[in-house]
């Protein structure tokens, strides 16, 4: 086990300090010259001045920096069992398709899978909560769309639109990218080979690794994460590289995102359908007959 990667684990568990702290603290250290262990034993002063963290990351690191050392080891070593692995910001394979999309992405991303999806061409179709059965038609219409023209879906699994699409592939036998909005374990199962939704499983016994990835901003074992919802979605919509939007509630999530998407340069599809839908088209988007 790395120390250098269990250092940049337990700083992302550290309240305070996300991507770009992380990214600064692994290249100054590098500079210096200065070894995890030496890390571990400066003082608050040096943290702010020398790290640019602020006061209260420097000081939740120095109280707390012995209790996240253990558990970024056990969690390492729990990961290398399942054939999981993670991604810090700091590392060259953090997907940089999200750092374009979002101002501050996650510090760590735990992966299992097939992380060749990563390099893919991808897509996502979203909708927001209160959508209609005709958009629902619709995100699962559009998902094939893509499938059979060889795009990887990008999804979550547990709102009734990302569960309508997230079954195309499985129909196909096409992969998929699911963001989930907890750990590993509260939604593959203790063995990770466990449909994360009833549906499914009607259509797959059980996950296959080989085929698809599962993505999350969560510890593996955390079931609850605060903002998780809008997490997920942001790393949904950063790791998709065209966006498909079937219904879109103004000043809602699925409306802000596509408006990120939009502002970072990605192509927008909106079908013409949802409310205020025709504003879009003055917004960059393209427009789909329903």
């Amino acid at each position: 086990m790395s120390d250098d990667r269990r250092l940049t684990l337990a700083l992302a568990l550290t309240k305070g300090i996300g991507a770009k702290s992380i990214v600064r603290i692994a290249t100054r250290n590098t500079l210096l010259g200065r070894s995890s262990t030496e890390f571990r034993a400066l003082p608050v002063e040096a943290l702010t001045e020398d790290y640019g963290l602020t006061r209260a990351a420097a000081l939740a690191w120095t109280i707390g920096h012995r209790e996240t050392w253990d558990e970024a080891g056990t969690q390492l070593d729990e990961l290398a069992q399942h054939g999981a692995t993670l991604v810090t910001a700091a590392d060259a394979s953090y997907p940089t398709t999200l750092e374009a999309f979002d101002p501050d992405p996650p510090g760590v991303l735990y992966l299992y899978g097939n992380r060749r999806l990563l390099e893919a061409k991808t897509f996502t179709v979203l909708a927001s909560r209160d959508a209609p059965p005709a958009a629902l038609e619709a995100a699962e219409s559009l998902a094939e769309q893509g499938v059979l023209a060889g795009e990887a879906l990008v999804g979550g699994h547990d709102t009734p639109a990302y569960q309508r699409t997230a079954v195309v592939p499985l129909r196909w036998g096409a992969p998929r990218i699911l963001v989930l909005d907890r750990g590993f374990y509260a939604a593959l199962g203790e063995d990770l080979r466990q449909e994360p939704f009833r549906t499914a499983r009607l259509w797959r016994f059980q996950f296959d690794p080989g085929t698809d990835l599962v993505l999350s901003a969560v510890p593996p074992r955390a079931s609850y994460h605060r903002n998780a919802n809008r997490l997920r979605d942001r790393l949904v919509g950063g790791l998709a590289a065209r966006m498909d939007v079937v219904w879109s509630s103004p000043g809602g999530n699925v409306d802000s995102l596509a408006r990120r998407a939009l502002a970072a340069g990605r192509p927008v599809r909106v079908l013409d359908l949802g409310p205020n839908a025709r504003e879009w088209r003055h917004l960059g988007a393209t427009m789909i007959d329903p």
